[in-house]
């Protein structure tokens, strides 16, 4: 039998459970793995991600469903959601996508009370069926060089998506 280790599980089973919201304590504090945040919206790296460049897409607003955000969010949601795929094409070239939200944890959301959206970039080949077959992720690259590529390029999205809002109108 061969053993493959996935240290990183530790930090996750081991950490302490908060109540506190990942997404409001990141719009709070600026957490480490912050990229962005806008008016309406914010982008971070997944802490536990399936794969290099998994990223969160979530509102500012404290909300569960898509029911609860007015026009003007869904529609910043949404744009920083395709920013963020042109963002991650630009920096990582994946060949594809995973884009999709968990709404309730029956379908699998870890945060079911603040509506996000996964970010999931794909590429021929990538061993992501291990998590399925062994409880395994293999994640390439540090998180933070990960981070370090990703950062600028989001740095100018607020003003993108400004434009991009007022285009529309």
């Amino acid at each position: 039998m061969q053993t493959m280790w996935a240290p990183w599980r530790m930090d996750y089973i081991l950490a302490e459970k908060d109540d506190r919201c990942v997404f409001c304590d990141a719009l709070d504090r600026h957490a480490d793995l912050t990229l962005y945040k806008g008016n309406t919206t914010l982008v971070v790296m997944n802490k536990f991600p399936y794969i290099n460049g998994h990223l969160l897409v979530a509102p500012v607003r404290h909300v569960a469903g898509l029911e609860a955000l007015g026009m003007d969010e869904s529609r910043d949601l949404l744009i920083t959601v395709d920013r963020s795929v042109s963002i991650l094409r630009q920096q990582m070239k994946p060949q594809g996508f995973n884009v999709g939200l968990n709404l309730g944890s029956v379908a699998g959301a870890g945060v079911e009370e603040h509506l996000h959206f996964h970010i999931v970039p794909r590429w021929s080949g990538d061993v992501n069926a291990l998590t399925v077959f062994a409880d395994v992720r293999v994640i390439p690259e540090h998180m933070q060089q990960t981070y370090k590529n990703l950062k600028p390029l989001f740095d100018g999205l607020n003003k993108e998506i400004t434009q991009f809002g007022k285009d529309l109108e």
